[in-house]
């Protein structure tokens, strides 16, 4: 399947150009993406970079194929992008941590409980996937289910926090 990528600026008031992606939510509550006469209902899954979450999201159909790649959202129509932007929230959420509680290795598995300012999570991640450095000195986890952890400032955390998470920091 040839990958489509997004590259056009609209606006609520132009006509959309032929060609342009179309996302929409239908009744059978998924989110269907309509490119050149083609729909395919699609799940989302943000890319790299992880510094800027919203953009470059891939559509992959139920095939985990990519039916259209994302760059930018603000370049799609009013409707589509409200669509995006819904989907995302669906998709995985960012968690903020604000304490490191443990941290386990298992035979693949790493296993998180940390607190957040929306309450305490367990998760768990690969152990070859390691917490992303963010520009801001911030840390980045992902969980095996795509949800995100971000860790603003790793050395202003509590002692234990710290002490936890000294593998993982420099």
């Amino acid at each position: 399947m040839e990958t489509i990528t997004v590259g056009i600026q609209d606006t609520e008031s132009a006509t959309r150009p032929a060609g342009a992606l179309m996302l929409e939510l239908r009744k059978d509550g998924r989110l269907w993406a309509v490119k050149d006469g083609v729909e395919r209902a699609v799940v989302v899954r943000r890319c790299f970079p992880w510094s800027e979450p919203t953009r470059f999201v891939s559509l992959r159909d139920d095939d985990e194929d990519e039916f259209a790649l994302v760059t930018n959202p603000g370049e799609l129509d009013a409707g589509s992008r409200r669509e995006l932007e819904a989907a995302l929230v669906d998709a995985g959420f960012v968690f903020h941590v604000t304490h490191v509680l443990e941290i386990e290795e298992e035979v693949e598995l790493r296993h998180w409980r940390v607190e957040t300012s929306q309450g305490t999570r367990s998760f768990q991640t690969r152990l070859d996937d390691w917490p992303r450095a963010l520009p801001h000195g911030g840390l980045l986890v992902r969980d095996v289910a795509g949800d995100l952890y971000h860790l603003a400032e790793p050395r202003g955390l509590d002692r234990r926090s710290r002490a936890l998470l000294w593998a993982f920091v420099d």
